[in-house]
């Protein structure tokens, strides 16, 4: 297959890298800037470097778009009105309306469209998802999580819509259903973008979740809580032990008189999983090549991103409001919940 890969600033090489280990794929690229194409020419020589995205179109079967947001949707359309299947890195848009212009045009070319929110393919993420469906868990009370970096600063897109869509997509994969509400509150610290905020999410099932993101930290931190009536769980992307695993938890017992009822806390093991060690983009590299040759309908697919945009919207637009709770907005042409056996969406209309 030859497959396009258009953008090769911080995260495009990463894309070519794990193009060419799964020996699938021959790859071309274009940036706009030279200096880039020049400076990967040696690290990988096997790769072709097309004179503009137009001639890389007319060589390849596939496009990797890695590109800046606000680019992302005129490459994507192009690429699709071209009759190419289209990856496209997170968030698939910067705007709910462009992101649906592209679902329908992927529909209609019937071409693979797929986002990439890398941790769903993340083994670990899975494990935890199966926790949750298997009952392991029990109950699931609430979501705490962290992610949180000194750096990179970015001109184009606040910390918000840099950071935030890997948990949210997370959230949502997890918990198979759609935030209703959103609250986000944040600073802009240093220059004028939004480089510290705090969002809050609450779910159909009366599950919330808090996320923490920040240019702003003294180290990388990539950490998550679950927390349910079976046990507590901690998931900790730069750790050796991904999952920790804790049979912890707190019972209400019956009252021993009127009004005074008896917590009882329960304290046992603490589990670490083995897990498969492959590299997550790598896994999801795999993925959109099977999807394409196949014709299979991507786990991150056109609807996860359109659905992980309307909330970005609502974050930003309660940020903007310092804080206030905004109702997300997923209309009639939207799922609303996600099948459990596969993590696509299914058109659940109102």
């Amino acid at each position: 297959m030859n497959v396009g890969v258009l953008g090769l600033g911080y995260w495009g090489p990463n894309l070519i890298r794990t193009l060419l280990e799964s020996k699938r794929a021959n790859v071309h690229c274009f940036d706009t800037n030279p200096r880039a194409m020049l400076r990967l020419k040696s690290r990988f020589p096997s790769v072709t470097f097309s004179a503009s995205s137009r001639t890389l179109l007319q060589h390849c079967d596939a496009v990797m778009i890695a590109t800046p947001v606000l680019t992302h949707y005129s490459l994507a359309k192009e690429a699709l009105e071209a009759g190419k299947s289209v990856f496209v890195e997170k968030p698939l848009s910067s705007s709910s309306a462009e992101a649906l212009e592209l679902i329908r045009l992927a529909e209609e070319r019937q071409s693979v469209l797929m986002v990439g929110h890398t941790f769903l393919y993340s083994p670990a993420v899975n494990r935890v998802r199966e926790y949750i469906r298997s009952g392991v868990i029990g109950d699931l009370y609430f979501l705490s999580s962290s992610r949180v970096n000194l750096g990179i600063h970015r001109s184009d897109v606040d910390v918000i819509l840099d950071l935030a869509p890997h948990d949210l997509s997370t959230f949502i994969y997890l918990l198979g259903e759609y935030p209703t509400r959103v609250s986000a509150f944040g600073r802009a610290c240093v220059g004028k973008m939004l480089d510290v905020a705090s969002l809050r999410l609450e779910f159909p099932s009366g599950v919330f979740a808090n996320l923490e993101v920040s240019w702003l930290a003294p180290r990388k931190l990539r950490r998550m809580v679950l927390v349910g009536s079976k046990s507590m769980l901690v998931y900790d992307d730069t750790a050796v032990d991904k999952i920790q695993l804790y049979d912890r938890g707190v019972a209400l017992g019956a009252p021993n008189s009127f009004n005074e009822y008896q917590l009882t806390y329960r304290t046992g093991d603490i589990v670490s999983p083995n897990l498969d060690v492959t590299e997550p983009l790598l896994i999801q590299t795999n993925h959109f090549l099977d999807c394409v040759e196949q014709g299979q309908m991507p786990i991150s697919d056109g609807e996860m991103g359109l659905a992980v945009v309307r909330v970005l919207e609502a974050a930003e637009a309660s940020a903007h409001s310092r804080g206030e709770f905004v109702t997300v907005d997923w209309g009639l042409d939207s799922a609303s919940t996600i099948s459990a056996d596969t993590g696509h969406q299914e058109a659940v209309r109102n």
